[in-house]
């Protein structure tokens, strides 16, 4: 018997007193305005902690950050190859994309290839990410739809896995069905938690979400890229995954303006990005001159920031680890120092980080 979303979680009196650090400051004039707090986690490919800033054993939620993991079952269980999906569909049950018809038409083929209609899907509605796709339903006095969700993928290879697994489709998201049970299986092994160590909550497109470390978080990417220790078929599989992601990274985030895709577009292959709500971001980079065993990355925001803080601290974390350079650097600047501007336009100060991670040991 599976726990309950509520008996699986963690008892506050349990957990570390998380003591956060100065990630960013918010600039005007002479004065520093706002500042942002956080944690920072990275990780080798064989589990080593090389670097951290704030409290690395903080609990928080996953969000969006596990949906590569929540995909490795569909493609673990042979539901993947047996509906035909094809890698950018893979693609898109790992994404958070931004409702544009290059998702919108995969998630409906995806759906078409379970035989299922876009009502069966339970993640809920919201405009979509594309500035531009959210200009053009209003200006058509349209309502978004269920496939432009920036979960649609997810809950379409949800779907199949349930189909594929014999269980009750229509409650594909309820943590005791066997989807969930595999999926929460799935995290518990590339996190290194039991299951019970696994705080559940219900995340925003309805599904369980998972609680743990920012360390734990980290080492998940590290293996997912670096999995030495575990069997054939589950490299094989991470292999898939992890491709599927580097190589469409426009249906991960969006053709324009998501960090996700242009973070895997500045590096070329080497890395796999993905963003989680409330200020989370997770990155596993590929075994590098500079982390030969490759390296997973994860931080918390500590106010939840998604716009002006994550892409900062993202940007300057990988750059302080050698992972971001020269011309790969450059392609992301303009997310990582942000100006402040008035109402006029005016450049009257910046978004900057302003810390060092402390190295393990050091």
């Amino acid at each position: 018997m599976q726990p309950s979303l509520e008996s699986a979680s963690f008892k506050e009196q349990d957990r570390e007193v998380a003591v956060s650090a100065p990630l960013v400051e918010v600039r005007r004039g002479t004065i520093t305005e706002s500042r942002h707090r956080g944690h920072v986690a990275a990780v080798d490919g064989t589990g080593k902690l090389i670097a951290s800033l704030g409290t690395p054993a903080a609990i928080t939620y996953l969000r969006s950050s596990a949906k590569p993991f929540q995909a490795i079952p569909l493609v673990a269980s042979g539901a993947a190859d047996r509906f035909g999906f094809t890698e950018a569909e893979i693609a898109l049950a790992c994404a958070s994309h931004s409702g544009e018809p290059i998702h919108t038409e995969l998630a409906r083929s995806m759906l078409k290839k379970i035989n299922l209609p876009p009502e069966a899907l339970k993640c809920g509605t919201h405009e979509p990410f594309s500035a531009a796709e959210t200009r053009r339903l209003r200006e058509q006095g349209r309502a978004p739809n269920v496939l432009q969700n920036n979960c649609s993928g997810k809950h379409a290879g949800m779907l199949a896995l349930a189909l594929h697994l014999g269980a009750p489709s229509e409650s594909y998201d309820s943590p005791d069905n066997p989807v969930q049970i595999a999926i929460q299986e799935s995290v518990a092994r590339f996190s290194n938690c039991s299951i019970k160590e696994l705080a559940l909550g219900v995340d925003g497109c309805g599904v369980p979400v998972f609680g743990m470390a920012v360390q734990a978080m980290a080492l998940m990417y590290a293996r997912l890229l670096m999995p030495h220790d575990f069997d054939e078929p589950t490299r094989v599989v991470c292999k898939r995954i992890s491709t599927a992601m580097i190589n469409h990274p426009e249906i991960i985030g969006g053709t324009i303006d998501r960090l996700d895709t242009e973070m895997m577009r500045a590096a070329g292959g080497r890395l796999i990005s993905k963003v989680g709500a409330e200020g989370v971001y997770t990155v596993g980079v590929l075994p590098c001159a500079e982390w030969p065993d490759g390296l997973g990355l994860a931080l918390k925001i500590e106010d939840g920031d998604d716009q002006r803080a994550r892409p900062t601290v993202v940007i300057e974390a990988l750059r302080q680890l050698g992972v971001l350079a020269g011309d790969s650097l450059k392609a992301v600047a303009r997310f990582a120092r942000v100006p402040v501007t008035n109402r006029r336009g005016d450049v009257v100060g910046e978004v900057r980080p302003v810390f060092a991670l402390q190295l393990a040991g050091v």
